[in-house]
Order: structure tokens, then sequence, then C-alpha cells
């Protein structure tokens, strides 16, 4: 075999190769990308913070801090027996692209800080008291959180002003970039040298 004919030979073979790793970054590494994605952002609920160069703790919950006795004080910030923010965490892969996001409503104001205005109503003032009594509230009055239902019930306001402290769990993120580059890599190196 002459130079001429290697040479057409190792360049028809770096087209295929070329040809597998755009099909390989258009249709399966989105896929990819936003499973790595996925589970990064989880793996923040489990962290209690947020993993950008390093971890970014979140500020602790009022149930964390009050020491409670209750079922729902057993768990981290932004978990509980549903873990529904968790869980909401999803990825639409595209060509050529992945979008990960969590439709919760609620998901903002955790992701960003905030301040809600939720109107007080009637059957907000009734949960408030089961909740004050179901804890033991009645004999309790240094006890934060029976002060919390306690006012919350008897509040003469119609709306409230609650500022949500920022406790990010989903955007930019160093740690991640180099597992999305780890994996990229990985999977070039596979398809050039099978």
């Amino acid at each position: 075999m002459s130079n001429e004919a290697n040479i057409r030979q190792i360049l028809l073979e770096y087209k295929k190769k070329e040809k597998e790793i755009t099909n390989f970054m258009r249709h399966k590494m989105p896929s990819h990308a936003g499973k790595i994605a996925k589970d990064h952002f989880q793996e923040n609920f489990r962290r209690g913070g947020f993993v950008n160069n390093g971890l970014q703790r979140w500020p602790k919950s009022k149930r964390e801090l009050s020491d409670g006795k209750s079922a729902a004080a057993k768990y981290k910030t932004l978990l509980s027996a549903r873990d529904h923010l968790y869980s909401s965490i999803r990825y639409a892969p595209e060509e050529g692209k992945v979008t990960v996001f969590n439709n919760v409503k609620y998901a903002p104001v955790h992701n960003w800080g905030g301040t809600v205005s939720p109107t007080v109503t009637p059957r907000m003032r009734k949960f408030a008291w089961w909740k004050f009594y179901s804890g033991g509230g009645k004999g309790k009055p240094d006890d934060p959180d029976a002060r919390f239902w306690k006012n919350l019930a008897l509040t003469k306001k119609t709306k409230l002003n609650i500022r949500v402290p920022q406790r990010q769990f989903l955007g930019e993120s160093k740690e991640l970039d180099e597992k999305l580059r780890n994996k990229l890599d990985s999977e070039v190196e596979k398809i050039m040298f099978k």
C-alpha cells in the first residue's frame, strides 16, 4: 500500500470518527448531561447546600433550629417525607442541548430567595391552631414553633410577608462542568479508539 493510499485510509477513518462524535454530541450527550446534572443537583439536597467551588451550605430551617420532636424535625433543609422539590428536578434533552428544570411553583423562591405574601384564610388559621395543639403548644409558651403557630392563628393581618432565604439547588457549578467534561472526554475516547 502506498503512502497516498494510507493517507486516504486515515482520512476516511477520521471522517467516520468525526461523524460518530458529531452524532454523539447532538443526540446522546444531551441525555447523558441531563442525567449527570439531575444527579448533581439532587446531591445538593443530600449535602445541605449548593456545590460550586466547594459546598456552599444553606441556612438552617427553623424546624432544624428548634430541636422539635415532630416527625418533620428529622429532615434536613428542603427535604421532607414527600421530597417533592427534590424529586421534581427534570431534564429535557434536545438536539445538541439539554434543559434542566424544576416546575414546582415554590422552587424559584427557594433557589433565589425572596418574599412570599400568602393570604391568611380561615382554613389557614384552623390549620395553625391544629399545629399549635398537635405539637403540645398549649403548655409550651417558650417553644418558638408553638409561638409561631399561635401567632399565625391569632393574627389580624390578611396578608403575610414571609422572607425566604436563598437555598440554591440549581445553577452553574464548577464541579458539574468538570463531571460533564469528564463524561464527554471518556465517550469521545471510546469512539476514537474502538
